[in-house]
């Protein structure tokens, strides 16, 4: 299906798509059909660009992403230090007396 490798595959939910990410760090999809003994899979398409920790070329064998029963993508991807945000936590809060 990939002539360049890919890792973490996934099944689209009704099983007629195969996704993984590519060694860029692209989200792949690829069309499968099963006709009898025969198993056919169509060209990979790109979907989106991840930012994935090491792209497709990462070995840690974790799943990074996961794919919604209604086709949406949850990804877990690392954020560089330019884009954290301060955090303001509260404890021991209780709301106005009426």
């Amino acid at each position: 299906m990939s002539n360049s490798g890919g890792s973490q595959v996934r099944w689209r939910r009704d099983g007629k798509e195969l996704y993984y990410i590519s060694p860029d760090g692209k989200l792949m999809a690829a069309a499968v059909a099963v006709n009898g003994p025969s198993f056919e899979a169509g060209v990979p398409m790109a979907l989106f660009e991840t930012r994935i920790w090491g792209g497709g070329a990462n070995t840690n064998n974790r799943q990074q992403y996961d794919v919604a029963a209604d086709g949406r993508f949850l990804i877990n991807v690392t954020v560089g230090e330019e884009s954290t945000s301060p955090i303001t936590l509260l404890t021991n809060w209780a709301p106005p007396a009426k």
